[in-house]
């Protein structure tokens, strides 16, 4: 959340074609994550209408532990079919328990403590009729990773909670196709020096029911006046998140807002819709430091597509731009960076609409 607030001539078929697109990358990053496979301005950038350069496809999530994350669904070790059910299993949850939600709504307060590991993960998987929900867009998180590595939330729907998916202290947790709409504050959030997630694939929308301000889609690490509360004082290095294919729209704050204290995160392929967006002036927001944007694509911005702020010293710097397509109908810039920091805007981003233009820096060759 940014404390910043907020003329169409490219044809209608062009901007049907960016969606298009966007939905495309998304779509194509859902299916490479489910399947077993790995991977490992102003100045020059004045013009911004010409026709957006091609990117390569996303690359999917690498390692083993993605591998073992993309079939762990398929055989699920307990069926669950009410909140009694669910809650009993996820306290009995050890390393490779998989837990299948049936269709059907589970209200309560859901969480997991339990460590897997990269060859058996801890999951909890269901279609998108499987609902979990606190019951209150006041209170609770609809489901709480709470200090348990190596866990996979795959498919189902979270819905009427506070904030929508809290992961807090964990390493390696698997957020992947879920549904998650109508939340109080927050949609995802990554929190408490949570490392190497991956946030794939998942549709969110309507945040921000609570608190207009708090509404992200992905939220990841702890703003510095919190981390006192957080961190014991220290900077939340919830680092190394990739955030791919997922589908952002009808957020009141920021698509994805990444706090200073966050390092080396990837957010790649996914595709933003910034209607309505009141209490952000941005889709992306990048705090943090080294962090990837490339390959996403954007319509109706609010102010900027794509921005970074130094609001701590030695914060938002070494982030680089590359690839996005920036439909941003808006007053501002494609991508507003902090000129005094080393971040890089490549010359393959693209920004119609935008008032500004495509960066308020140079753009850099590729």
């Amino acid at each position: 959340m940014t404390l910043n607030r907020r003329t169409r001539t490219i044809a209608l078929a062009t901007g049907i074609a960016v969606v298009a697109a966007g939905a495309l990358v998304a779509g194509a990053a859902v299916a490479a994550t489910r399947s077993a496979e790995s991977a490992s301005g102003a100045g020059g950038a004045a013009s911004s209408k010409s026709a957006p350069a091609s990117t390569s496809p996303s690359p999917s999530p690498s390692g083993s532990a993605s591998s073992a994350a993309s079939a762990v669904c398929a055989k699920p070790t307990v069926t669950v079919s009410s909140a009694k059910t669910f809650t009993a299993a996820l306290k009995a949850a050890k390393a490779g328990t998989v837990i299948k939600l049936k269709d059907g709504t589970y209200k309560g307060d859901f969480t997991g403590r339990a460590d897997g590991t990269a060859a058996k993960p801890i999951a909890v998987c269901g279609g998108a009729d499987a609902v979990v929900t606190t019951g209150s867009t006041s209170d609770g998180y609809g489901f709480h990773v709470d200090g348990g590595d190596y866990w996979v939330l795959d498919g189902f729907t979270v819905t009427k909670s506070q904030k929508g998916v809290m992961v807090d202290a964990a390493k390696n947790v698997t957020v992947r196709g879920l549904t998650v709409t109508g939340t109080g504050d927050e949609a995802i959030h990554l929190r408490e020096n949570s490392t190497d997630a991956r946030v794939i694939g998942n549709t969110i929308s309507k945040t921000g029911q609570r608190k207009a301000d708090y509404g992200e889609g992905i939220y990841v690490g702890s703003a510095e006046s919190n981390w006192k509360q957080i961190t014991k004082g220290q900077p939340d290095r919830s680092d190394r998140a990739l955030i791919q294919g997922n589908r952002i729209s009808a957020t009141t704050a920021e698509s994805i807002d990444v706090k200073e204290g966050s390092t080396g995160g990837r957010i790649i392929g996914n595709s933003f819709d910034g209607s309505g967006m009141k209490s952000a002036d941005s889709w992306v927001d990048i705090k943090g430091n080294g962090w990837t944007v490339t390959g996403n694509t954007g319509t109706a911005a609010p102010e900027d597509g794509f921005q970074t702020h130094e609001v701590a010293d030695g914060w938002g710097t070494g982030n680089v731009f590359s690839g996005n397509r920036a439909d941003v109908d808006g007053s501002g810039y494609g991508i507003n960076v902090t000129k005094k920091l080393s971040n890089v805007v490549r010359c393959d981003n693209s920004a119609t609409d935008a008032a500004k233009g495509l960066s308020n820096a140079d753009c850099t060759p590729n």
